[in-house]
C-alpha cells in the first residue's frame, strides 16, 4: 500500500484520487491510471472513481488519428480555451509558442507538468511553457485535472493542471513514418520518430527507454486560401488596409496625391487599392504577404535511465532536450516620414514620375511621404526555441514511509533572427531624398542594388528562463481511524525553486529599423531580468468517514522572495451511497504571484489594428482639416511590456459533480465548476481604450504633433501595458459519457465523449469596473465559446480498427466593430475526421485517415486582433481536408 501513496503524489490527478476509492474499485490503482484509455476498458476508469475531475488521454488513440503535436493534442480537450497557437508568432513575436488554457481564465493559470515536474516557461513570455517543446514522441498519456490544485502542485494551479507522461520500462524498438498531405496547396507535413527501450527493472536491476522525434510543416501562405487572403471586403464592412503604400502618398501643404491613382495599380510585390474613400489616395492590403500558418521544424530527444540500488529504492536520471524553429513572413515593411525635393529624378513631374492632377505641385517645395519598401519583399524571422531539462530522482521506501526525492534544471532559450526583406531605416530615407530609390515604381539598377544593399539582418534579442528546483515527498497509510473499513493516508512535501528570466535586446540591429517594434529613442536600455525563489510545504489528509464517505484536506505553503507567503488549502469530500454512483465536491483557494516577464519585460511599442483617432477623427469621421489618411483607420503604436507594481492574482474554485457507472460497459459523468479570480493580470486591452477615450484618455499619449500617427517624427502611442485588470467570475459544466461493447468476440464497439458548457464568463478590465460579457460574443480581445465538444466512435476488430471523431464549437456574436449593417455573427465550427488502422504483425502497424472529411473552411470572422484576415486563427485550422498515413514498425 505504500506504493500506492507514492503514486499519489506523482500522478497529475490530485493527490487523494488512489485513496477516495472505497472497496473493490481500490485495487490495483496504478495499473488503473495505465489501462485508462479512450477505447475505454473492462475495468472501472480512474476518472469515475476519484474525487476530483480528471480527463486521460492515451497517446497511442490520438496517433492513430493523426495527430503530431502536442498544440492538436489540447485541440480535443472541450476545456481548453486557448487563444495563443503557434500561427500567433506572425507579426505578434510570439517565438512561435502554443499555450494551454483551461477555463479561458488565462495560459499563466494553467498548471504544465511533464512526469509531475514543471518545465520552463517560454523564454518570450516567461508565464507559461511553450507546448511545442515538449517531446511528443516520448510522451504515454496526457492527464488534465480540471480542478484548482494549488493546495498540491502550485499555487498558480488555478485553471487546472495538464500532466503529460513519458513512456516507462518499456523494451524494443519502435520505428514510426508519417506524412499529411493537404488537398490544397501548402502545409504539407512529414515526420520520422524512434524510440528504443531495455532492460527490465526487477530482472535486470536497470531500464532505459529513448526517443528521438523530427518533423516539419510547411507554410501556408493567405493566397493559397480564399477565404484569407483579403484584408478589404467592403461587402463586409472591413477595411484592414494601411495608409503607407507604394506607390507612396505623398503631402503638399493641404494638398495629397498618389501617381497610381484612382487605378492604384501595384507596383511589383505592391498590394496597393483605390478603397473609395473619396480621398486622392492609395491604401496598401498586407494580407497577400501574410502567412496563415508558419513553417515550423522541430527535432527532440528524450531518454530515461532507472537504476534499481535495492529492493525498495530505485535511482533515475532523465533528460530531454527540444529545438524548435519557426519561420514567418508578413508585409514589406514601411518607412517614414521621408522628405523628397525636386532634385531627385522622381519627384512628381520631373518626367518619370507623373505630376498631381488634383493641384499644382510646387517644385521648390519638398513632397513628405511614407512608403512601404515592396521591392524588398515580405519581412521574415525565424525563431529559435531551445528548451532542455535534466532530472534526478530517488524514489523508494524506508521504515514504512513512502518517499520521493529529486532535484531539477530547466532551461528555455530563444533568438529571434532577421532573414529577409528588413531594411535599415536611415539609409532608406538617405536613398529616397538621394534621388536613388523610387518610391514611385519601379527602381533602376542603381536603386535596386541600393536596396539589396540597405536590407538588415542580425538577432533581435536573446531571452533565456531558467528553473531550478528541489523537492521531497514522503507519505504512508495511518491505519483505520474510524473503523470505516479501509486506513487514512498522509502525504508530506517540501519543494524549493529558483526562477530566472534574461531578456537580451541587440540594440545595433533593432535601432536601424522602426518596425521591428523597440523604441530605443524613448528606451535606450530595452534589456530586462528578474530572479525569484519560491519555498513551499504541502500536506494531505485523507480520512475515510463512513464506508461510503470519504474527506480530504490539503494545505500548502508557499513563501516568495518577491510577494511574501500564502497559504492555500483544499478541501474534498467524496460520497458513493451505490456501488454504480459516487458523488464529489471540492473548494480549494489559489495564489499567482506576476510573471518575471510581467514584471521585468521591456517596454516596446508595437502595431496595433487600425483604429481612428479619437482626437481628430472621432467614430471615423475625419475633424475639418484633417488628413483622413494619417487618423482614420490606420495602425497605431500601442505600449506593451512589464509593470513592477502589480499584484497577486487570488481566486477560489468550487466543484461538484457525479459519477455513474451502471455496468462495465458504461459511465457517464457531470461536474459543474465555478470559479472567482481577483487582480487578473493581463495586457490592457486597446479595443477598451478607443470604445470609450474620454475614460482612458491616461492611456492616449498623443506625439509632438497632436496624433497618434505611427509615422510621424515623435509618433503618439496608447499604453496597454501588464495590469491588474479586476476580477474574472466564470462557471459551467463538464459532461463526459464512455462506452465499450464486445460484439460477438469479433472486436468492440467504443463510443466516448467529452463537451464543456460555460454557463458564464464576466470579467472587468480595472478593478472595481463595470464587468463585461464575452461567453458566445466577441469582446475586446477574444470571445469565450458556450459549447465545445469531442466525440469519437471506433470499432476495432482484431488486426483492424477505423473510427470517426468530430470536434465542434459553438458559434458567436463576432466582434462587430464595423458599422451595425454588416454585424456578423460567427458560425458554428465542426470538423469531423475518419481514421483507420491495420496491425497484419505483432511488427507493423498502419495507419491511415482524412482529417477535416468535409473540407470546411474557418468560420468568417471580421476580427482585426490578429495579422490574419477573414477568419479567426486562433480557433479554426486554415488547412482544410487533409490525407495522413503513419507506418510503425516495432521490434522486440
Amino acid at each position: 500500500m505504500g506504493r500506492s501513496i507514492r503514486f499519489v503524489a506523482s500522478a497529475a490527478a490530485f493527490a487523494s484520487i488512489v485513496w477516495l476509492v472505497p472497496g473493490a474499485v481500490r485495487a490495483q490503482p496504478a495499473e488503473r491510471l495505465e489501462r485508462v484509455e479512450i477505447t475505454g476498458s473492462a475495468i472501472r476508469r480512474i476518472d469515475a472513481e476519484s474525487a476530483v475531475p480528471v480527463t486521460i488521454l492515451r497517446m497511442e488513440d490520438l496517433e492513430r488519428e493523426g495527430i503530431t503535436s502536442v498544440e492538436q493534442v489540447l485541440q480535443r480537450l472541450p476545456f481548453n480555451q486557448s487563444s495563443l497557437t503557434t500561427s500567433q508568432v506572425i507579426g505578434l513575436g510570439t517565438g512561435g509558442a502554443s499555450f494551454a488554457d483551461l477555463r479561458g481564465i488565462g495560459a499563466n493559470k494553467t498548471l504544465v507538468l511533464l512526469n509531475g515536474r514543471r518545465i520552463a516557461s517560454n523564454a518570450v513570455d516567461s508565464s507559461a511553457p511553450d507546448l511545442n517543446m515538449i517531446p511528443f514522441a516520448a510522451l504515454d498519456r496526457v492527464e488534465v485535472l480540471r480542478d484548482g490544485a494549488s493546495a498540491l502542485y502550485g499555487t498558480d494551479a488555478i485553471g487546472g493542471v495538464i500532466n503529460f507522461i513519458t513512456r516507462s520500462g518499456e523494451s524494443g524498438t519502435k520505428l514510426s513514418l508519417d506524412a499529411t498531405v493537404p488537398q490544397h496547396a501548402g502545409g504539407d507535413g512529414r515526420g520520422i520518430s524512434a524510440g528504443v527501450g531495455f532492460g527490465e527493472l526487477e530482472r535486470d536491476g536497470y531500464n532505459f527507454v529513448g526517443s528521438v522525434d523530427y518533423r516539419k510543416t510547411e507554410r501556408i501562405n493567405s493566397q493559397q486560401r480564399a477565404f484569407g487572403s483579403r484584408g478589404f471586403r467592403p461587402e463586409r464592412g472591413v477595411d484592414g488596409t494601411s495608409s503607407v503604400t507604394t506607390p507612396a502618398n505623398y503631402f503638399q501643404g493641404e494638398f495629397s496625391a498618389n501617381p497610381s491613382f484612382p487605378g492604384c495599380a501595384p507596383v511589383g510585390k505592391g498590394g496597393s487599392i483605390d478603397t473609395g474613400s473619396g480621398q486622392p489616395l492609395c491604401r496598401y492590403d498586407p494580407t497577400p504577404f501574410v502567412d496563415l500558418m508558419p513553417e515550423v521544424e522541430r527535432a527532440s530527444l528524450f531518454g530515461k535511465a532507472s537504476f534499481k540500488l535495492n529492493r525498495d529504492t530505485v535511482a533515475s536520471v532523465e533528460y530531454f532536450l527540444t529545438r524548435n524553429e519557426v519561420r514567418t513572413v508578413v508585409s514589406p515593411g514601411v518607412v517614414g516620414p521621408l522628405t523628397l525635393d525636386s532634385s531627385s529624378p522622381f519627384f512628381p513631374g520631373n518626367g518619370i514620375t507623373p505630376a498631381p492632377v488634383n493641384f499644382a505641385i510646387d517644385p521648390g517645395q519638398p513632397i513628405d511621404l511614407d512608403w512601404r519598401t515592396a521591392a524588398a519583399g515580405g519581412r521574415a524571422q525565424t525563431n529559435h526555441n531551445r528548451a532542455q531539462r535534466l532530472v534526478f530522482e530517488l524514489d523508494g521506501l524506508a521504515a514504512g514511509w513512502d518517499y520521493r526525492l529529486g532535484a531539477s534544471y530547466n532551461e528555455s532559450k530563444l533568438t529571434d533572427p532577421l532573414t529577409d526583406g528588413w531594411t535599415q531605416d536611415d539609409a532608406i530615407a538617405a536613398g529616397v531624398a538621394g534621388g536613388i530609390l523610387n518610391p514611385f515604381g519601379e527602381q533602376t539598377a542603381e536603386g535596386a542594388a541600393y536596396l539589396a544593399a540597405a536590407g538588415l539582418r542580425g538577432n533581435v534579442r536573446t531571452a533565456t528562463g531558467k528553473v531550478s528546483a528541489v523537492d521531497v515527498r514522503i507519505g504512508r497509510e495511518l491505519g483505520d481511524w474510524l473503523g470505516a473499513g479501509r486506513p487514512a493516508a498522509l502525504a508530506l512535501g517540501a519543494e524549493y525553486r529558483r526562477e530566472s528570466f534574461t531578456d537580451d535586446i541587440n540594440v545595433p540591429v533593432v535601432s536601424q529599423s522602426f518596425g521591428i517594434g523597440f523604441d530605443i529613442d524613448s528606451n535606450p536600455d530595452p534589456d530586462a531580468a528578474g530572479k525569484r525563489s519560491i519555498s513551499a510545504l504541502y500536506g494531505e489528509l485523507n480520512v475515510p468517514l463512513l464506508s461510503t464517505l470519504e474527506g480530504t484536506i490539503a494545505l500548502r505553503h508557499d513563501r516568495y522572495s518577491d510577494f511574501g507567503s500564502t497559504t492555500n488549502p483544499k478541501l474534498g469530500v467524496r460520497f458513493q451511497p451505490a456501488p454504480s454512483l459516487v458523488a464529489r465536491a471540492t473548494y480549494s483557494t489559489g495564489f499567482r504571484a506576476p510573471s518575471l516577464y510581467e514584471l521585468y519585460s521591456p517596454r516596446f511599442l508595437t502595431f496595433s489594428r487600425g483604429y481612428n483617432d479619437p482626437l481628430l477623427c472621432p467614430g471615423g469621421v475625419p475633424s475639418a482639416g484633417t488628413d483622413p489618411a494619417t487618423a482614420c483607420n490606420q495602425f497605431v503604436l500601442a505600449q506593451i511590456g512589464g509593470t513592477r507594481d502589480l499584484e497577486p492574482e487570488k481566486a477560489r474554485n468550487f466543484t461538484f459533480g457525479f459519477v455513474y457507472e451502471p455496468s462495465r460497459h458504461f459511465n457517464a459523468g457531470v461536474d459543474f465548476w465555478f470559479i472567482r479570480l481577483r487582480n487578473s493580470i493581463g495586457e490592457f486591452p486597446a479595443t477598451a481604450i478607443f470604445d470609450d477615450p474620454a475614460k482612458y484618455a491616461d492611456r492616449i499619449r498623443p506625439g509632438a504633433d497632436g496624433t497618434l500617427d505611427p509615422f510621424a517624427d515623435d509618433p503618439g502611442f496608447i499604453i496597454a501595458a501588464q495590469e491588474n485588470l479586476g476580477e474574472i467570475r466564470t462557471s459551467g459544466i463538464d459532461l463526459s459519457a464512455n462506452y465499450r461493447r464486445p460484439v460477438s468476440g469479433a472486436g468492440a464497439v467504443v463510443l466516448a465523449f467529452n463537451g464543456s458548457y460555460i454557463t458564464r464568463y464576466d470579467y472587468q478590465n480595472e478593478p472595481g469596473g463595470d464587468f463585461t460579457n464575452n461567453l458566445g460574443r466577441y469582446a475586446d480581445v477574444r470571445p469565450i465559446f458556450r459549447w465545445k465538444h469531442a466525440v469519437t466512435a471506433a470499432f476495432d476488430a482484431g488486426g483492424w480498427s477505423v473510427g470517426i471523431t468530430n470536434r465542434y464549437q459553438s458559434g458567436y456574436a463576432d466582434e462587430n466593430r464595423v458599422e451595425p449593417e454588416f454585424a456578423n455573427r460567427v458560425e458554428p465550427y465542426s470538423l469531423w475526421d475518419l481514421f483507420g488502422g491495420w496491425s497484419p504483425t505483432r511488427t507493423l502497424t498502419l495507419a491511415a485517415g482524412i482529417r477535416n472529411l468535409f473540407d470546411t473552411d474557418p468560420r468568417y470572422s471580421n476580427q482585426g486582433s490578429t495579422f490574419q484576415s477573414g477568419y479567426d486563427p486562433r480557433f479554426s485550422d486554415p488547412t482544410g481536408r487533409a490525407l495522413y498515413a503513419r507506418l510503425n514498425l516495432q521490434f522486440d
